[in-house]
């Protein structure tokens, strides 16, 4: 053998070696040695949790405690953390408020301290929202999704279409989908005046309506159309979610993938058509309709003009696509579920239900709800606030740290995450009192500062510069259906109904919410 193929081979070897060397410790590395440093990183800190466990952490008993919660409803309650979020509640209660869970191999440190929660919420750039699976972005990876200039940039641009002004001008068609919805109701009525059924499709069809109408006015039919896809990639995204944690799942074909592409191809295609033709309106001259779209549109080429047609200045035709999609994902389901859960109470507790009537019927009668009315209802507005508390549309809120960070007394590590359980604040008595898992919208008689004492416990829509922007919008959208249904129906509970809140995106009614309407 010639001496230099002889030296080539030791050398292949010795790369080859290096090679398996090198990939065996970054294994190891990641599966093991980084995981078991975090971990007596955060115990040294005060931090409890199990310990590590090789690869799943406590994914698969997250799972199997999130199904049995799922298995049977509850009596009714207030307290359903057990239910919603089964191990967070369980790893809280045994170990305490700093706590921490592992999803896979990072630890999730749970932050229920006030201060703690407001230095989050203020030091947006520090404390960053965590990357959106391919799942999630199926869905949409909009404003919520964005960090840095980007996230400043949509904010600016986006920020002119939920001006209260606009949404002024969008309460008329509030009010005529919510006409819509009543007539149908009304036409259900039995010989006793009264109509039993599951509120909760009327009321995702009743913002589906909504939403389409104010977001892509002229464009009603096709904007219907999208929510229907919208809906669908939510439902099929849910369905694997869990499965995603099993090795090597995300590049098995399956049937449900197929689907999902199939859907998003056909969203994107429906939403291109309707940008561009708006997009071509505003380019010939038509004057700019008033819909969250047109205004988008508008704010996005005045960017662009400042900025003197940069190509990377303002949106892009993706960025609207995914804003669009964010209007339908977001706007829909966080009124939807308040909504459903409002009517629930309601039906629970007709004291507060009459004192709301009463309300709405002293400053608007039986009339149409103007927008300035919506504004002079106080109790209306305590009971929505509380409803918020006791069943958050968001029951956790999430976050990561990509370097050392500093957060009160805690030093954590670079790739450790945050959980904010919404749930388990709006629910701690320490911070609400002894009633905390009483509906008492009296605790928001003086507004939220009063009822929070100033601290940070209560975010339905988040908090600081990345508070949701859609809230004032939604809240409209609450004020103006509870007033409806109030002026026309009175609620009592049904023996059909089933106390079963589950997080399927939002905190929604696992089988529905059956509710026995009387004609007034």
């Amino acid at each position: 053998m010639p001496l230099w193929v002889y030296y080539s081979i030791i050398a292949v070897s010795i790369v080859s070696v290096v090679v398996l060397i090198t990939w065996a410790w970054r294994v190891l590395n990641g599966l093991w040695l980084r995981p078991k440093k975090l971990e007596k990183c955060l115990r040294e800190q005060g931090l409890n949790g199990n310990s590590y466990r090789l690869f799943f952490g406590d994914v698969k008993e997250i799972c199997k405690m999130t199904s049995q919660a799922k298995s049977k409803p509850i009596n009714f309650t207030h307290d359903i953390a057990p239910r919603v979020l089964p191990f967070v509640h369980q790893v809280v209660t045994n170990y305490g408020k700093n706590s921490f869970i592992w999803m896979g191999t990072t630890p999730r440190v749970n932050i229920m301290d006030p201060e703690k929660l407001k230095e989050i919420f203020s030091k947006i750039y520090d404390f960053q929202k965590l990357n959106a699976s391919p799942l999630v972005k199926l869905l949409a990876t909009g404003l919520p999704s964005y960090e840095g200039e980007k996230w400043a940039t949509h904010r600016k641009i986006i920020s002119p279409a939920f001006h209260l002004e606009k949404l002024k001008n969008m309460s008329a068609a509030f009010y005529l989908c919510c006409s819509d919805m009543i007539c149908k109701w009304e036409s259900l009525e039995s010989k006793e005046g009264s109509i039993e059924l599951d509120v909760w499709p009327y009321l995702q069809t009743l913002i589906t309506e909504m939403i389409s109408q104010t977001a892509f006015g002229s464009s009603y039919d096709e904007g219907r159309k999208i929510f229907e896809l919208q809906r669908e990639q939510a439902e099929l995204v849910m369905k694997v979610a869990l499965s995603s944690y099993i090795p090597g799942w995300r590049f098995l074909p399956t049937k449900i993938k197929k689907r999902m592409k199939e859907v998003d191809k056909e969203l994107q295609a429906s939403l291109k058509g309707i940008i561009n033709k708006r997009e071509k309106a505003i380019k010939a001259g038509e004057a700019i309709s008033g819909d969250l779209l047109g205004i988008l549109l508008e704010s996005n080429f005045k960017e662009i003009e400042e900025h003197g047609n940069d190509k990377n200045a303002g949106m892009n035709l993706q960025d609207v696509i995914e804003e669009c999609k964010i209007f339908y994902s977001a706007g829909q389901e966080t009124t939807s579920v308040l909504l459903v859960w409002t009517m629930v109470i309601l039906s629970r507790y007709p004291s507060w239900q009459e004192r709301a009537r009463e309300e709405v019927l002293q400053v608007f009668g039986k009339n149409k709800p103007e927008y300035d009315g919506l504004n002079h209802l106080k109790i209306v507005t305590m009971i929505l606030y509380e409803v918020l508390r006791l069943y958050p549309p968001s029951i956790s809120l999430y976050r990561t740290v990509h370097e050392e960070t500093k957060l009160g007394n805690l030093i954590l590590p670079a790739g450790v995450q945050l959980c904010l359980p919404a749930i388990l604040i709006h629910h701690d008595c320490e911070l609400w009192g002894d009633d905390a898992n009483d509906f008492n919208p009296n605790r928001f008689a003086e507004g939220i500062s009063k009822a929070t004492r100033g601290q940070v416990s209560f975010f339905p829509f988040g908090m600081g510069p990345r508070m949701c922007i859609g809230h004032n919008f939604s809240m409209i959208e609450a004020k103006m259906i509870v007033s409806v249904i109030l002026q026309h129906f009175s609620l009592e509970p049904s023996s059909c109904y089933a106390h079963a809140p589950f997080s399927s995106i939002t905190l929604q009614p696992q089988y529905g919410a059956h509710i026995i309407l009387r004609k007034l």
